[in-house]
């Protein structure tokens, strides 16, 4: 079995605006020395979104753990803070000026979900491939044939260190791999 190294980063903080922004440009750099480009855009509004509710919501103070790891061709995105309230996705008015901060981290990702951390809080996570799938363009030929594509097989789920916690994922992607322990 090949053996992959895991990729690691972690930032504690006080989850201040200030601070907000600092957590955001060091994910994006940090990306950008792992080679992961493509993913920055959506793993800064993730961790935004995460950071700003422990900003606007955690009690009894606003101190967190920021972790992004790269294990396989997983980045998994979390943040412990120490308020053990378990948030919920839920349905913001249109009109509202807040309230779709889950909603957004579900949408741009591909997995999320929540972990308890006993009487120490929670971690909330969420995942996004580090490959873009290859599907293979149609072949050229002749004019009586059909062209076909390769089909695309997702990869089978391994949930192992989310078992604990609440887990969702959007339905239209396959099930997140997880090799994070926790």
């Amino acid at each position: 079995m090949i053996s992959h190294p895991s990729r690691h980063c972690t930032v504690e903080l006080q989850a201040l605006p200030s601070r907000i922004g600092q957590v955001r440009r060091i994910v994006s750099a940090q990306l950008r020395y792992w080679h992961l480009d493509p993913l920055i855009d959506r793993a800064s509004l993730g961790v935004t979104e995460l950071l700003t509710n422990v900003h606007r919501h955690a009690q009894p103070d606003k101190t967190c753990t920021v972790e992004i790891e790269v294990l396989l061709d997983r980045l998994t995105v979390s943040v412990h803070d120490h308020d053990p309230r378990i948030p919920e996705l839920r349905d913001a008015d249109p009109t509202a000026t807040c309230g779709r901060g889950l909603a957004m981290v579900a949408a741009v990702s591909e997995s999320w979900g929540v972990r308890p951390n006993g009487e120490s809080g929670k971690v909330v996570w969420f995942t996004l491939p580090t490959v873009t799938p290859v599907v293979l363009a149609p072949e050229t030929r002749p004019a009586t044939t059909t062209p076909t594509r390769q089909p695309f097989e997702e990869p089978l789920c391994d949930d192992k260190g989310y078992k604990p916690g609440v887990h969702r994922r959007r339905p239209e992607h396959a099930p997140a791999r997880s090799a994070v322990v926790g």
